[in-house]
């Protein structure tokens, strides 16, 4: 008897589902949790912090392909300008960079630099920035050979864009060739669904769930930062908390123990607290990682956890992360974009689909606008506090109460916003704020993001106000790069 085409057809299918079925990536328990070691802040700080005066913070925030290339951006402009110092020593700005914290579209660029350094900037535009990444998972998704993988359990969509991320970037590498090199720290987050909390690809953070983070490829951390709730699956991950004898520091009982915490952390407690959550594996066996950008997406959130920390800490005669430090320098690179409507011109109003993504967006961008305001208003407090403790009314005060509140760290905080709308040219940030959140755009828009974001840290007062402070000057001018975004 000859087979009919639906049945030939239908045990195809079968087949393929069967022969494609996929376990995903598990991340592997530790016995013992060792806080002297692993990849993380202390640890890293402790190897290059000798002698340094500057804490050097780049924070690329989320935003796709558009946060890819405007972050890659100032890169590149860090690599071309150097500056001479009072000592007359010539240093590339790049080789001063000491932590790097990437949301969704910018942790690609923190990640990838991470693990090549130089050699990215041969590579990163034809691997990853110029190229239809986007269709590129949509084509593996509705490809038949992924279908029996898709319907493995745990195994979803984000697993798939996580296998083309290591194929097309990553080539297999994991935490653990970011903790053998000698670059930037760099901190990839996304967000833990069920509790709405950051969650940190750092071995703090896996120390507290029981696992070893140098075994986890840096793509899954990819695809968990940029995993879009709907439109990508969740990434999960095993819980182990509870199993490796976890030990806080010391300095965290001061914080989370008390009735009344020291007020400069209030916001920092929150965040102890949820990755002290992160510990209940018996419960809690399994953790749900969406898009970063959900809890945090300029990834400010950490920078301003450890400068509280550092204030209650200083408050209270501790010693802090900051000890040492003159100057905390933080590029906060915001890809947000704000595509203007012409909703107001119709008496009609929007429809469900637009008001939905729309009022998706409007939280995530208001308190991304927050986050660089409190590092502004934390700078202002400090350098005010300071002025008050060393002004002449204050020198016969002997409330030891008083004298706690007027202490606060000694570094001094720069906080140089490369944003679209801080851009002179507003024919560009217009050009540049209806650029979409996706995985692909053109080829031009790729140049004139990286182009805008070296032009807007050279026109920052901020910046130039830096350079004037430490006595250094721009060996030379780095190109203006106007031939560049006049060829359009």
């Amino acid at each position: 008897m000859t087979p009919s085409p639906m049945r030939s057809l239908a045990l195809l299918l079968m087949l393929l589902l069967l022969g494609g079925c996929a376990n995903r990536p598990v991340n592997p328990p530790i016995a013992e949790a060792d806080p002297n070691t692993g990849y993380r802040f202390q640890v890293r700080h402790a190897q290059q912090a000798k002698g340094k005066e500057n804490l050097v913070i780049l924070a690329f925030s989320g935003g796709g392909t558009r946060a890819a290339a405007f972050s890659y951006g100032v890169l590149e402009f860090l690599r071309r300008t150097e500056v001479v110092g009072q000592e007359g020593r010539t240093v590339r700005l790049l080789d001063t960079v000491d932590v790097i914290t990437g949301v969704s579209g910018g942790s690609f660029t923190a990640l990838a630099y991470g693990l090549y350094g130089d050699r990215l900037f041969a590579e990163y535009e034809q691997r990853f920035l110029k190229r239809d990444v986007q269709g590129e998972i949509i084509a593996r998704t509705f490809s038949p050979r992924n279908w029996g993988n898709l319907w493995s359990l745990g195994w979803g969509r984000s697993e798939l864009a996580a296998e083309l991320y290591d194929e097309i970037l990553f080539q297999g590498a994991t935490f653990g060739d970011l903790d053998r090199g000698r670059g930037p720290l760099i901190l990839a987050s996304a967000t833990d669904i069920s509790t709405g909390a950051r969650f940190v690809f750092q071995q703090n953070t896996f120390d507290v769930i029981c696992s070893e983070l140098n075994a986890v490829p840096l793509s899954r951390a990819a695809a968990a930062s940029s995993a879009v709730p709907v439109v990508l699956s969740p990434v999960t991950i095993n819980n182990y908390g509870g199993t490796c004898h976890t030990r806080l520091p010391g300095w965290v009982k001061l914080f989370t123990d008390a009735t009344d915490p020291p007020r400069p952390a209030a916001r920092a407690i929150r965040s102890l607290r949820d990755l002290q959550a992160f510990g209940d594996g018996a419960n809690r066996p399994y953790l749900h990682l969406v898009d970063g950008g959900v809890s945090d997406n300029v990834g400010m959130r950490a920078v301003l956890d450890t400068l509280e920390i550092s204030q209650a800490l200083h408050e209270a005669g501790a010693p802090t992360p900051l000890d040492g430090i003159r100057r905390v320098i933080v590029f906060i690179v915001n890809s947000m974009s704000s595509p203007p409507t012409d909703w107001d011109k119709s008496e009609s109003p929007p429809g469900t689909v637009s008001i939905l993504l729309k009022s998706a967006g409007v939280p995530i961008d208001r308190y991304s606008y927050e986050a660089v305001e409190l590092l502004r208003d934390m700078a202002a407090r400090w350098n005010t506090l300071r002025l008050i403790g060393k002004s002449s009314a204050m020198a016969a005060n002997k409330d030891p109460v008083v004298a706690a509140a007027l202490r606060v760290p000694d570094a001094e905080i720069y906080a140089i916003d490369v944003s679209f709308a801080e851009l002179r040219d507003k024919e560009e940030e217009a050009y540049l704020n209806v650029q979409p959140t996706s995985f692909v755009l053109p080829d031009e828009a790729v140049d004139r993001l990286r182009a805008a974001a070296g032009q807007i840290i050279m026109d920052s007062p901020e910046f130039q106000r830096l350079l004037r402070d430490v006595g250094a000057r721009i060996v030379a001018d780095p190109p203006r790069q106007a031939a560049a975004v006049g060829t359009r």
